[in-house]
């Protein structure tokens, strides 16, 4: 019903950087570990309302998505 993570279009685009660094001869071990910076929150209006569930519409208004 909801969901709070990093976005997965960032990840994306972090992992070709990386693919793009390793294709060009660097070592794995040279790279840096990075965290996550953004982060979504999504939420299915759908499945809530099938458990009877209502969400606040203080809560919708920070949602980066609303499935409907």
């Amino acid at each position: 019903m909801m969901a709070y993570g990093s976005s997965l279009a960032v990840l994306s685009r972090r992992v070709a950087w990386y693919v793009e660094r390793l294709l060009k001869g660097a070592k794995p071990g040279d790279l840096p570990v990075e965290q996550p910076t953004k982060f979504e929150l999504v939420i299915n209006l759908k499945t809530a309302k099938q458990i009877v569930m209502s969400i606040l519409p203080k809560v919708l208004s920070h949602a980066d998505k609303v499935i409907k």
